[in-house]
């Protein structure tokens, strides 16, 4: 693998979030996989097609397009390899010869010029450090007409999730979860279509944003979902606010024993007898190589 220049997320994604997400895939695809009908579908993958899945973590999309792409072939590329070693092994005997994975950063991996029909990504195209520079890569890997698909992270305010992790932070007496977009990289780096349209407008055209919403299942009922949660990155982030803040009157509880309690109480209100469902808005973003 060319060494990566998104250093930051390289540590992250090969450190605990990958392995994290790794280990919790089912988990994770479970919350995220009522996005795949429709990331497909904006696709367009033909029977012939050669597909780039950005971003491709543990490769159910990776898996998914080489459905579609029944003659064509299907390359996962992403920074982590714990999620990657995750992906050959799910992959293991399903459409043999047609998907190979790539650990590389998508700003700088040697891309072949022209050699995919079709660039997916599932929630995996937030976290560039460089994102004009990644994209004009992928464009660069797509033949003239070749198309561009994928799902990223809109308005958190409509994310029903970060509705519960503000909830928890206010419980908590903690600061308001800040949800602007970064600078940097970032789950809601792509909120604003402003934003996606500069980025893409260089290296694309036809680029269309819509808006689309999802509910993804989050565990069997409150406390499930909780434990998932408080696993997550915002998870262990909140403890680490309450292990580094004063402790409160009278609450000898450690700082992971508390946002437990207060994700389950926070989460109590979305069970249903199919388990906790939380809606994820998005936007589903496409557009063409010239």
């Amino acid at each position: 693998m060319r060494t990566p220049v998104n250093t930051a997320q390289a540590q992250a994604w090969n450190g605990d979030e990958g392995r994290h997400w790794s280990d919790r895939h089912d988990r994770w695809n479970a919350i995220n996989e009522g996005f795949n009908p429709l990331l497909l579908a904006a696709a367009a993958i033909a029977p012939d097609d050669r597909v780039l899945d950005i971003g491709c973590g543990a490769g159910q999309t990776t898996r998914l397009a080489a459905e579609a792409a029944t003659r064509g072939s299907v390359l996962g590329l992403d920074l982590s390899a714990p999620m990657l070693e995750r992906a050959r092994t799910l992959a293991a005997g399903h459409a043999p010869g047609r998907i190979a994975f790539e650990q590389g950063d998508a700003q700088i991996h040697p891309l072949p010029t022209a050699a995919f029909d079709a660039a997916i990504s599932r929630f995996g195209i937030m976290f560039f450090d460089d994102p004009a520079a990644a994209f004009a890569n992928i464009a660069r890997a797509l033949r003239a007409g070749g198309r561009l698909a994928f799902v990223c992270m809109a308005d958190p305010a409509r994310t029903e999730w970060v509705r519960v992790l503000d909830q928890v932070r206010a419980a908590l007496l903690l600061p308001p979860l800040d949800t602007r977009p970064p600078t940097g990289p970032g789950m809601f780096s792509l909120a604003e279509p402003d934003e996606i349209h500069r980025l893409l407008d260089a290296a694309f055209t036809g680029v269309r944003t819509a808006p689309v919403e999802a509910a993804g299942h989050f565990g069997r009922d409150a406390a499930d979902a909780a434990d998932h949660l408080l696993s997550s990155g915002p998870g262990r982030h909140l403890v680490e606010l309450l292990d580094g803040a004063a402790p409160a009157d009278h609450d000898h509880r450690s700082g992971t024993e508390r946002v437990r309690a207060a994700l389950t109480t926070a989460l109590t209100p979305y069970e249903r007898p199919e388990g906790v469902r939380l809606r994820t808005s998005a936007w589903l973003v496409t557009a063409t190589r010239p």
